[in-house]
């Protein structure tokens, strides 16, 4: 029988929120590497994804060490098209996956309607719940306990974690707080690796994030990246596809003599070449897929099913 300071903890940890909240930052600033794309628009990111950390022995909460693995989720929203209910589908269906759920929120503004709904939901999932104080750089010192106790009434938690995914602040005592809630059990996935996420899909991702930042307010919501070569070699050759809703969409995306396209493909080359430690050439292409975001169809094909990728 193990005695308690060998004792492995493991489990799963959902991240949930409303949109641009920090979510993804959040596992960024825990992993150390960018694996979830973020910018500064709400709904970023889309699909579930997968970050591994590893506790080393030790830790008070885990003496014999832990694997904590986050699932990154897409903000809670009220969807009404068939693609942001997909989203919110699969921020919620965590829920039943995890050991442990984390409720982010803004804790330089007030609780609203929908930090209330999401509060509840975690609660009548009976699982662990860490109220996530993030944005605490924003906030005066003296302010901080009370803005993150403005949230305590919305649902019954475990534990309320004050934090500041930017800076790092407060980042430590929250990964003691999730271990600590984790039951003893082995390892699932090797500790070098970082994420399940295939490196065609991540290639795609950081197109995407680059036209987030780079497009007009109301386009990058109707653009798609799929990834359609990813070949190994020196250089890496990759080609992606931008789809779009409108021809209108598709000119802007291009930009005049193709600048806006070239601009996002040279920022997101740059971002896979670090990411992947290697020269990569980057090949980029854009194509109307008409009202994509309102067709089961056209969605299954760029990869928004529930279905494993």
């Amino acid at each position: 029988m193990a005695r308690p300071k060998d004792i492995f903890r493991s489990g799963y940890v959902a991240i949930l929120g409303r949109p641009n909240v920090g979510k993804s930052t959040l596992l960024n600033r825990v992993l150390g590497e960018k694996i979830s794309i973020v910018s500064d628009k709400p709904q970023t990111t889309r699909n579930r994804i997968v970050g591994i950390y590893n506790l080393p022995k030790g830790s008070p909460a885990a003496p014999g060490g832990a694997q904590i693995v986050f699932l990154d989720t897409p903000g809670i929203h009220k969807g009404k098209d068939s693609f942001n209910k997909w989203m919110v589908d699969q921020a919620l269906s965590t829920l039943s996956e995890v050991e442990v759920a984390l409720f982010v929120v803004e804790a330089n503004n007030a609780p609203g309607a929908g930090d209330t709904w999401i509060a509840q939901t975690i609660g009548k999932s009976g699982k662990p719940a860490i109220l996530v104080g993030n944005k605490i750089d924003l906030v005066p010192e003296e302010l901080r306990a009370g803005k993150v106790a403005a949230y305590l009434g919305l649902a019954q938690f475990d534990s309320v974690a004050q934090i500041s995914a930017s800076t790092g602040e407060g980042i430590e005592p929250l990964i003691e707080e999730i271990a600590k809630r984790l039951p003893e059990g082995p390892a699932y996935f090797p500790e070098d690796q970082l994420t399940d996420i295939p490196e065609r899909f991540v290639a795609a991702e950081i197109v995407r994030e680059k036209a987030f930042e780079m497009l007009r307010q109301e386009i990058p919501y109707a653009v798609a990246v799929v990834t359609d070569t990813f070949k190994e070699g020196e250089p890496i050759h990759i080609e992606c596809t931008i789809h779009v809703e409108r021809e209108s969409q598709k000119g802007i995306v291009i930009g005049k003599g193709g600048e806006m396209l070239k601009a996002i493909g040279t920022a997101a080359r740059k971002d896979l070449e670090k990411l992947l430690a290697a020269k990569v050439f980057l090949k980029l292409w854009v194509k109307v897929k008409p009202d994509w975001t309102r067709d089961p169809r056209a969605l299954r094909a760029l990869g928004y099913t529930t279905e494993d990728r």
